[in-house]
């Protein structure tokens, strides 16, 4: 554990990634994440909503990508970030890999909405080829209800396995509650 003078609660050591310049984990201070509400394909408008989370503190800001044209538009949004630039990917592995030729500096992707294990594995070397780290994001509402615990603990374990940057984090509903 490592203590954190800004929290009366104690971290847990973890292995240290890298996004973009910004380092996760390892005893790094705590870094903060938010993500745009625009239309990702809308350069100008996620651009000026990715400045003002920077100016508020941001230090990564995630966009989604559900669609080509939002793959498209990354290298510019990415180009005139002052952060680095996560791609939220939701039901199509391509979106994926066209982020990461985009040049994003992490993939969050659900692997809950992605079921196919070969389309999961090409992202995951695609990743590995470049060497930016995945956010494996799990939400409960995308595990089919019989896929129970287990499952998903299966999921978790086979993703995690041989790519030492992925990040493991299970967004389940009722820990935000």
């Amino acid at each position: 554990m490592i203590s954190d003078p800004t929290s009366s609660r104690a971290r847990r050591m973890t292995r240290q990634v890298r996004v973009g310049k910004v380092l996760l984990g390892g005893g790094a201070p705590v870094v903060l994440q938010s993500m745009t509400s625009t239309p990702t394909h809308d350069v100008d408008a996620t651009v000026m909503q990715v400045n003002r989370l920077a100016a508020a503190g941001c230090d990564v800001v995630r966009v989604a990508v559900p669609a080509k044209e939002d793959t498209a538009a990354l290298p510019e949004i990415i180009r005139q970030s002052p952060v680095p630039i996560i791609a939220d990917v939701h039901f199509h592995y391509e979106r994926a890999l066209e982020a990461i030729d985009a040049g994003v500096a992490k993939i969050r992707l659900n692997p809950g909405n992605i079921k196919d294990r070969k389309q999961v594995n090409e992202v995951i070397l695609a990743c590995k080829r470049v060497g930016i780290p995945i956010r494996v994001g799990v939400n409960e509402g995308s595990v089919v209800e019989r896929q129970d615990k287990a499952v998903r603990e299966t999921e978790k374990g086979e993703l995690a396995r041989d790519y030492h940057t992925n990040l493991i984090r299970l967004m389940v509903r009722k820990l935000e509650e």
